[in-house]
């Protein structure tokens, strides 16, 4: 098939990460993948005013920064020349052309039949403060096949949008990226000597941070030796994070990141809303018990017992569930450290691959049927 993604503008994004490798896998299976793909934008006038102002100058235009497909070989990327809905000019002729994002999913919409099966690809339901609900939720009802990364999104296209043209395909982790670095030595880690919690630090307010500084708190105040172990994305820590038994890591390497998640006896997903939650997996890939809200696929990768699932924006909940794990014996541990793991190995991105292939197939078979919907 020829694949054609409409993309906002490249970042490092965990949904850009997912789209990169099912871009690689397919290629490598003989499909031709396309991208389109907004610029970086550029400084108005009067950003650029106001920065010689301040002393620093007139603002050079933005310089393209490295992307998850610039890991990607043989790759056609096309980026428009400015922020503007894409075009039939601006796309080849395929078989499928998918939209990634509320706004790519109108730009697609309008798009000729010969551009290919207009398909939508569900990583969060993006009516965010900053978002126009009222579009947001007009793409959801756009006769396009969808693709949902979770089955909450699964369920809100089906259930609320009356949507009948879904497949659930969810997203895994690279195992030979993520793994407990002792296992390379046909060891498996027991509990740490000084319990430990970890927890990725953001602004974002949506990511939990308070939640789980205040969960940590709590806990500590139980168990007085509790140790915090941190990491973000460049943004500057906080006091709370510049204390004793807390590590923070600023903008670690992707190698340095199992290392840390290795380092904990649980780790703190926070988030008050999520499309899938990565770090999960990637926590549990490392062998470490995760304590979730249910955001995302917190619910379905919880349940089988590598965790702990707590309720929403409740730090009492969350502590209790820090309690628990750290009273664990280092049997218990380890056997809820091996559910953690057996959650993840089992579903490899091959597998989420062929899933989401076939769901590209049938978004192909059911196009006539939406087209006709569309002109009802």
């Amino acid at each position: 098939m020829k694949i054609t993604f409409v993309l906002p503008t490249l970042a490092l994004t965990g949904g850009m990460r997912v789209l990169s490798i099912y871009t690689e896998i397919l290629q490598q299976r003989g499909h031709k993948i396309c991208l389109v793909s907004t610029p970086h934008g550029r400084p108005t006038l009067m950003q650029q005013l106001r920065s010689v102002v301040r002393g620093k100058g007139w603002e050079p235009a933005p310089v393209k920064e490295w992307c998850y497909f610039d890991n990607v070989k043989d790759l056609e990327s096309r980026v428009i020349e400015t922020y503007r809905p894409v075009t039939d000019s601006d796309v080849p002729d395929a078989d499928i052309i998918m939209a990634t994002w509320w706004e790519t999913a109108e730009w697609v919409s309008k798009l000729s039949p010969s551009k290919g099966a207009k398909v939508y690809f569900l990583q969060h339901y993006e009516a965010f403060d900053y978002t126009p609900k009222d579009r947001v939720d007009a793409t959801w009802r756009l006769p396009m096949h969808k693709i949902a990364v979770a089955k909450w999104l699964e369920d809100k296209a089906r259930d609320e949008f009356e949507n009948l043209s879904v497949s659930l395909v969810p997203p895994t982790v690279d195992t030979r990226q993520f793994y407990d670095p002792l296992s390379r030595s046909g060891q498996r880690r027991g509990k740490q000597s000084v319990p430990t919690v970890g927890m990725y630090y953001s602004l974002a307010p949506w990511k939990g941070f308070a939640l789980a500084i205040e969960a940590f708190k709590l806990a500590a105040q139980r168990i007085p030796n509790l140790r915090l172990v941190a990491f973000g994305s460049g943004e500057t820590a906080p006091p709370d994070l510049l204390k004793d038994n807390i590590e923070y890591y600023r903008i670690p390497s992707q190698d340095e990141l199992k290392e840390l998640y290795s380092k904990c006896d649980a780790w703190l997903f926070a988030s008050s809303t999520e499309g899938f939650g990565l770090p999960i997996l990637e926590a549990m890939a490392c062998g470490t018990p995760v304590i979730g809200t249910p955001a995302g696929a917190a619910p379905e990768l919880l349940a089988g017992g590598g965790g702990i699932l707590v309720k929403p924006g409740d730090p009492k909940d969350m502590a209790l569930a820090i309690e628990q794990i750290c009273q664990l014996s280092d049997a218990e541990w380890r056997a809820m450290s091996e559910t953690a793991l057996d959650t993840v190995i089992h579903y490899t991105w091959e597998d989420a691959t062929d899933l989401f292939e076939a769901a590209l197939y049938t978004a192909l078979e059911r196009q006539p049927q939406l087209t006709d919907k569309l002109h009802q």
